[in-house]
């Protein structure tokens, strides 16, 4: 290796305490077998008398990455690409940056990487993350495609870009591919996104199925017993819902989807304490969620709080107005309170909304 030749060299025109040339073959022994921590001191020890050795430069930021010291291996890395580029520390780079969770970052990097590797599908991948991490779905999706096409059978290609376009409210085709690798895979936690996905779409019966698969493998996966609770909601087993959503409740309280659940479902069995302290603890969750906002304001209501309803029946319309259920619930009070005219026009909103759904 040319560095080290250059090291035994250098070592033996001064009269240093150590061999360079034996210090950097230490190095790299200690990073081969592990021991990452003796790995940085010699290297860190060589780079204080050869600050321009890339090489040692590279060793030394993938054995801070491997000690999970991100920050300093990226700062090694850059050094190195600042004078020569290489699309290996490249990648190191773009991977340190990711495993710190600087998605932006490291999409810079991968973007570079792959301008240069289109054909790489471990570099799109990493970069179809990345804009996930973001937020950024739909260019995760154009990221995704090219390798799903290239690479049919990778379920967790399939899973990567299913779960995107899901997220990007293609649920169909999202669905699909996360079936895919639920059945292929036998995995639990993509029967669980299969089934909440369904059940958005209003399959309930396929939600139930899911749900069941994802407790069959994995009985104590994080939102198994939410769903299911919503799924035996919407088919009509409130008993069986509340005592799913109670488990979950259970076994996190800071699950907002359970809280909010098991408080409607609590309102409709007339357990109105109940349901006010579940529908409470998910406004406590989500202030803004106007789902929560909805499920209280019919709490109110059947609890005869007729204007604190119709105040938050408004606060919800006003947040979504193509919602259709609650015009015609804070219709029914605007009626209630003998205000015809704003009764009227809350009746009309629902009727042309409704519609226009059933054109859909």
């Amino acid at each position: 290796m040319r560095i080290v030749a250059l090291l035994i060299a250098a070592g033996a025109a001064c009269a240093q305490s150590s061999n360079p040339g034996q210090l950097f073959h230490d190095a790299v022994a200690a990073q081969q077998r592990g021991d990452d921590a003796l790995a940085v001191r010699e290297y860190q020890e060589l780079l204080q008398r050869y600050p321009d050795a890339l090489e040692v430069r590279a060793n030394l930021g993938a054995a801070l990455a491997k000690l999970n010291r991100y920050d300093e291996a990226i700062e090694q890395y850059r050094a190195v690409l600042a004078k020569k580029d290489n699309p290996g520390l490249r990648l190191n780079l773009a991977l340190a940056y990711y495993k710190k969770g600087a998605w932006r970052d490291a999409a810079q990097q991968l973007d570079t990487l792959r301008a240069a590797q289109p054909d790489d599908a471990r570099v799109a991948t990493l970069l179809a993350e990345c804009y996930t991490g973001l937020g950024q779905n739909e260019k995760a999706i154009a990221v995704l495609k090219p390798v799903e096409a290239a690479h049919p059978d990778d379920l967790a290609v399939a899973w990567l870009l299913g779960s995107a376009l899901i997220r990007a409210g293609h649920r169909r085709e999202g669905l699909d591919r996360v079936d895919r690798v639920a059945r292929q895979g036998n995995r639990p936690e993509a029967y669980l996104l299969a089934g909440q996905t369904a059940l958005k779409m209003n399959e309930f019966e396929r939600a139930r199925d899911y749900a069941a698969a994802a407790a069959r493998l994995d009985p104590r996966l994080p939102g198994v017993d939410t769903l299911q609770g919503s799924v035996l909601d919407y088919l009509g087993d409130t008993e069986g819902a509340a005592a799913a959503l109670r488990k979950a409740v259970e076994a996190d309280p800071q699950d907002f989807d359970a809280q909010l659940g098991l408080g409607a479902v609590l309102h409709t069995s007339r357990d109105l304490e109940g349901a006010r302290q579940h529908l409470q603890r998910a406004l406590q969750l989500k202030p803004d969620s106007n789902v929560a906002r909805y499920e209280w304001a019919r709490l109110e209501r059947t609890e005869g709080q007729v204007e604190a309803a119709m105040q938050d029946f408004e606060k919800v319309v006003r947040a979504d107005p193509t919602w259709a259920q609650p015009h015609v619930e804070l219709a029914a009070l605007y009626f209630r309170l003998s205000r015809q005219e704003e009764g009227e026009k809350e009746r009309a909103i629902f009727d042309r909304l409704t519609a226009e759904q059933q054109k859909q």
